[in-house]
Order: structure tokens, then sequence, then C-alpha cells
């Protein structure tokens, strides 16, 4: 098998963190990785495969020797420096949302899409970690019986903010069981003991954009711009792992059985569904999981057509990192990777 030479940009961010974490651990066939963050995390030193090696300050230099760049440092660093890797002929795979709704640039579920990557043109993006593990859990089941509605309210862990997030839930919680008062710094208002049905900033229609990325990253990867969808997304005061509640209107009837068989031979689906000993997915024991958990699968009984369902999964890693490296493997499998000299 060839090696790679590649670079994790935004080394020091929680995301960049779990990349490390997934190339190690699924043992990705790397000739070297360079870590670069910005001027302010140069200098510090992270553990890669047991060998202590120095984050770069990102430069337009950065990509001439690199097969390819895993992106987690904001869509402002993506929009300047992943033209620039591209151009020197490296694969990008962003995780930020800069190019996600790009004509030009293909938004990819592996287990849902894995076809689109090869119309890249230097850049992929990863989508929305809300979005991935709801479509991993939606697409198999709407190959077999067109969707024609979705409603989805998600449970958003901190993470997905980033780390000052989980260092405020972290610092309120204990102001909070102290008898103190708290600041918030990071959310409009307190988040320990709190729910706050804001993420990201309020579009013109009233909805969210990472309601609105659900809407329209869904539709995309799924190829399905007739389906209509609805999200509420919800941030909540877990550090790690997303949940969502899903209500499913298909063409056609289906029952539990037939989605929980189709969903037990689907690639990153794990059914945890036995409501009499209370098994179903939660957020803490997803953590450091790579599947999409998926229980409460039973009738809606507001629709002669629909199921509801609970949907939880990892949002550092299938909703991020693992999603990212997984393309890369997708890639490599099917030699879609240009190495340079």
């Amino acid at each position: 098998m060839k090696d790679y030479r590649v670079a994790i940009v935004g080394a020091t961010g929680m995301v960049g963190h779990e990349f490390i974490k997934v190339l190690e651990q699924r043992r990705f066939p790397m000739a070297s990785i360079s870590l670069l963050a910005s001027d302010r995390s140069a200098g510090k030193k992270l553990r890669v495969n047991h060998q202590e090696i120095e984050v770069k300050e990102t430069d337009p230099e950065s990509f001439l020797e690199v097969d390819i760049a895993l992106f987690s440092a904001g869509s402002e660093t993506s929009r300047y420096f992943s033209p620039i890797a591209a151009q020197s002929g490296t694969v990008v795979i962003d995780n930020s949302s800069a190019f996600r709704m790009d004509a030009s640039v293909p938004l990819i579920v592996p287990e849902v899409n894995a076809e689109d990557i090869q119309q890249h043109r230097g850049i992929i993006a990863n989508p929305n970690c809300s979005t991935i593990q709801m479509v991993v859990a939606l697409n198999p089941l709407h190959k077999v019986n067109p969707i024609k509605r979705i409603i989805v309210a998600t449970y958003q862990a901190v993470s997905g903010t980033g780390i000052a997030a989980v260092e405020e839930l972290r610092t309120q919680a204990k102001q909070v069981l102290d008898g103190q008062p708290t600041t918030a710094h990071v959310y409009p208002h307190q988040i320990a003991f709190n729910l706050l049905p804001e993420i990201d900033v309020f579009l013109d229609n009233n909805y969210t954009k990472e309601e609105w990325k659900m809407v329209e990253e869904t539709r995309k990867i799924m190829h399905a711009n007739e389906i209509a969808i609805s999200a509420t997304c919800v941030r909540v005061p877990i550090f790690v792992g997303h949940s969502e509640a899903i209500h499913v209107d298909f063409s056609r009837p289906i029952s539990p059985e037939e989605a929980r068989r189709i969903l037990t031979q689907a690639p990153g689906v794990k059914i945890v569904d036995d409501p009499g000993i209370s098994l179903y997915p939660q957020p803490w024991p997803a953590a450091g999981s790579d599947e999409v958990f998926v229980g409460r699968i039973r009738q809606d009984a507001s629709l002669p057509n629909g199921l509801a369902m609970w949907v939880v999964a990892d949002n550092l890693r299938k909703g991020a990192a693992l999603n990212a490296v997984q393309i890369a493997e997708e890639m490599i499998r099917r030699d879609w990777v240009r190495q340079g000299g």
C-alpha cells in the first residue's frame, strides 16, 4: 500500500486532536504528517504515533509536499488556504462550512454518497456534524422507501463549539453547584443546567444557520431536493455527543420492524433499541465510538406513513474527524489520490 503525506490544519483544536487520534487508531497510511495552526499555536508540540511533532504556522508554502490536507480551522482559514493547497496538488478535506453548498465541491458522507468524491476539483467538504449522523441513519431507509418529509430536533453538545465552550460549561456547572453567579462568554446565556435553542446566527426566516445547514446539506448529500425538512437545533449542557429526535414521513407505510431490519444491515449504523429494558442510544456511552446509534424506532402516531426515531453519535468523531478520514480512506481505496513528487 502507498503511504501519503498528510497535513492537519487546525491541529491544536478539539477536532484537530481528534484527527490525530483517528489517524492513529485506523493506522492511516502516512509517509509523513505536518501539524499546522495559527501563529498563536506555532511551536507547540503534539504526539503522533509516539513521536513529538512541532506545530508550524500555516502559510502558502505549507502544502507543497502534501497529498491530503485535513482542515479544521474555521471558514475564514479554509477559504484562504484551501484553494492554495488544491492548486499545489493537495486534496483538501475541509471540515468548515466554507464550501459545503458550493455546487463545484462535493459534500460527502462515505456511507451515503462516496461516488460524488470523484467530482472534486481539489476540495471536498465535510458536512455539518448534525447532518452527518442524520443522513447515515435515514439514507438506507430512503433508498427502500423514498422520504417525503423530515422533522428533526437536535440536542447538541458544547464540544461542537470548541474548547472554550467546554471550559465554560465546566466552570459554570461548578459555579451553579457552589451557589455562585455565572457569566456567559461563549454563548448568549448560561449553558450549565440550561438549554439554548440558538446554534449559530438567526436568519431572516427565523431559522438559525445551523438549522438551515441541516435542510440544505441533507438534500445535497442525498440528492433529494424534493424532501421537505424542518429542524430545530438546541445546545445542551453535555460535553460530547449529539442526539436527534427525528420524525420521518415516507412515500408508503413502513413498519418499525422493517426499519430495524434495514438499519441493522446499514454501514456505520448500530441499533440500540429495547425499551423494555430501557435500552436506547445515549450521548455518554456513545462518546469515543465511531457508529451512529439508532433506537426508539416506532410508528409515528400522527402519520400513516411515518416513523419516529432517536439518533446519537459522537460529534467530534463521526460528526467531524472520522468522517473526513473515511473520505480520505475511500479515495485511497479507489485510487483517487494523485501523489505529488
